[in-house]
């Protein structure tokens, strides 16, 4: 069975397995992963799982362009399958782009019900920090993040054009 864990240093050759796994130039949502971040050696991974341990704490301070963000990877006998992240609120970049909601399921542990899995629990911590309805944005022609989006009741409130081209935008009301 799997388990959403805090980012742990515990997990890094199980971290960089999955993150190989999504090949070069492939995008690894819920993970909080920037192109600046150096994850191979253990002072490098250690200092990113440090930033996410931050990020997660609303009383530490975070440039502009950032917001407080609990991120949990989707773990299973000590095997990283996936990361989802929840955005305690939204700047105007993340209400144009990404929303509350951002998840990834490494290719060969998809179709397994695991992102359903995860994004059900996330919700329960949205509802622990009180939001009272989260948006969640995917790609217009991801079939998969859409159907596991409506399972754990969004809403499509439409499909816009956004940075990185035509986009479903959901909100689920908690």
């Amino acid at each position: 069975m799997p388990d959403l864990l805090a980012p742990t240093v515990r997990l890094h050759a199980a971290w960089l397995e999955a993150h190989d796994e999504w090949g070069p130039g492939l995008h690894e949502d819920g993970f909080g992963l920037r192109s600046t971040d150096e994850v191979r050696s253990a002072e490098g991974f250690a200092a990113w799982v440090t930033r996410l341990a931050d990020q997660s704490d609303p009383a530490t301070p975070l440039d502009a362009a950032r917001v407080p963000c609990t991120y949990r990877w989707i773990v299973e006998d000590d095997r990283v399958l996936g990361g989802i992240a929840l955005r305690h609120e939204l700047n105007d970049y993340l209400l144009r782009v990404a929303g509350h909601i951002g998840y990834g399921i490494r290719p060969s542990a998809r179709r397994r019900g695991l992102a359903t899995w995860a994004l059900g629990r996330i919700l329960a911590e949205a509802r622990a920090l009180g939001l009272g309805r989260v948006l969640l944005v995917c790609e217009a022609g991801n079939v998969a993040s859409s159907r596991t989006i409506e399972r754990c009741g969004g809403v499509l409130e439409g499909i816009l054009d956004s940075d990185f081209g035509p986009a479903r935008r959901y909100w689920i009301t908690l």
